[in-house]
C-alpha cells in the first residue's frame, strides 16, 4: 500500500487512514473485528477523539497487542489546561497506551498558542515533554483558524475536510500545508456519507501526495473496498472526472458537511440529516429515509423558530433555517410521489 510521510512528523502512514468515529455505532465485537482486519491489512493510522464516546476503548481493546506497529491520533475538545490533563489521561487509559503519536485539539474556536491565556499549547508541550504525546495536531472546519495554524508554524499536523467536493481554497490550504512540511489529514474524505463512490473518491485524493484520507469505516463491506484499493488502486479515469464535476455542480456551496456542530437544536431536529435530505434520498437508498420514523423527525422542521442558534454554530457560514426548509419541501415532494 502507497504511504503518505505527514510533513516534519517522519509519519509513515499508509493510503488509508481508519476513521474510528462510526465504530461507536457498533458492537465491542464488531468493532473488534473491523479493527483487526483493517490492521492485518495494512491500515496502520487509527483516528478517533475523546468525544467518540467508546471508540477509544474499542481501539484499546483490539490493538492494544500490536501497539508499537500502528499510530493512533485522538484528540481533546478541553479549552482549560485542566479539561485537557483530564481528558489525555482518559484517552491514555482506553487507548490502552502510554503514548499517542498525534495528539489533536478538537476543532477549537481559536488557534491555541503559547501565552494567548488559555494555557492549552503550553500543555501540549508539558505532554510531549513527558512523552505522552508525539506530536501536536489541530483539526478544524474553519477556514481561518487552518490558515492561522498553518502561518503559527507550531502545529506538526493538520485535519480539515478534503474531499472531491473541495474547492480552490481548500487545495491551496493543502499546498499551503505541503510548503509548510506540515502533515495534511483529510476528514471527511466521503462528504459526511454524502459520496457513495469511494473508489472515485480513492483516485481524487491519490493525486494529492502530501494528504492522508481518513476514511469512516462502520461496515466490513466498507473496510473491503478500501482493502481492495492497495494492490488496485483506482484511476481517475474520464468518466470518474466527469462524475466529479455533476456533483461539484450539484452540491457546490449548498451542502451541510454533517459536522454536527449546530447541534442541539431546542426543537429537537436532526439538523445533520434534514438539512441534505434531499441528496440522501437521491444518492441512497431512498426507502431507508421514508419510513413514520423519519417522517416524524422531518416533521420538527415545522417547529422550527428560527433563533438563529445552528447557524451562529455553523463553521462553514450556511443558512441552515432555509437549508432546513428547502429540504423539508423537497421531502414532502418525494413522499407525494411515492
Amino acid at each position: 500500500m502507497e504511504k503518505i510521510i505527514l510533513g516534519k512528523t517522519g509519519i509513515a502512514a499508509n493510503k488509508n487512514g481508519f476513521g474510528a468515529l462510526p465504530i461507536q455505532r457498533v458492537t465491542m465485537d464488531e468493532a473488534k473485528y473491523l479493527l483487526c482486519k483493517a490492521a492485518d491489512n495494512g491500515f496502520n493510522y487509527f483516528d478517533t477523539a475523546r468525544n467518540y464516546t467508546d471508540s477509544e476503548e474499542k481501539i484499546g481493546e483490539a490493538l492494544s497487542g500490536i501497539r508499537s506497529k500502528i499510530y493512533i491520533a485522538t484528540k481533546t475538545t478541553a479549552l482549560t489546561a485542566k479539561e485537557f490533563w483530564s481528558d489525555l489521561e482518559t484517552s491514555l487509559k482506553k487507548l490502552r497506551t502510554d503514548y499517542i503519536d498525534v495528539y489533536q485539539f478538537h476543532n477549537p474556536p481559536f488557534c491555541p498558542k503559547l501565552e494567548d491565556g488559555s494555557g492549552l499549547y503550553e500543555a501540549m508541550l508539558k505532554a510531549k515533554a513527558e512523552g505522552k504525546i508525539r506530536f501536536i495536531g489541530i483539526t478544524n472546519h474553519r477556514m481561518n483558524v487552518a490558515l492561522e495554524a498553518v502561518k503559527s508554524g507550531l502545529y506538526d499536523t493538520l485535519q480539515f475536510p478534503f474531499c472531491y467536493l473541495a474547492n480552490e481554497a481548500d487545495i491551496e490550504l493543502s499546498k499551503k500545508c505541503a510548503e509548510a512540511n506540515m502533515g495534511f489529514i483529510a476528514m471527511k474524505a466521503l462528504a459526511g456519507g454524502l459520496i457513495t463512490d469511494s473508489a472515485t473518491a480513492f483516485a481524487f485524493l491519490a493525486q494529492f501526495k502530501n494528504i492522508l484520507p481518513i476514511w469512516g469505516i462502520q461496515r466490513e463491506r466498507e473496510l473491503d473496498e478500501f482493502i481492495s484499493y492497495a494492490n488496485n488502486p483506482p484511476q481517475l479515469t474520464p468518466e470518474r472526472e466527469e462524475l466529479i464535476r455533476s456533483d461539484k455542480e450539484k452540491m457546490n456551496g449548498s451542502f451541510c458537511h454533517g459536522c454536527g456542530y449546530c447541534l442541539p437544536c431546542v426543537k429537537g431536529i436532526n439538523i445533520p440529516f434534514a438539512a441534505r435530505m434531499s441528496q440522501l434520498i437521491s444518492r441512497m437508498p431512498a426507502a431507508d429515509f421514508l419510513t413514520p420514523e423519519w417522517q416524524e423527525s422531518m416533521r420538527r422542521i415545522e417547529g422550527c423558530i428560527n433563533c438563529g442558534v445552528c447557524k451562529k454554530r455553523c463553521p462553514y457560514g450556511m443558512d441552515i433555517p432555509k437549508l432546513l426548509k428547502e429540504n423539508y419541501e423537497d421531502y414532502k415532494t418525494f413522499l407525494q410521489e411515492n
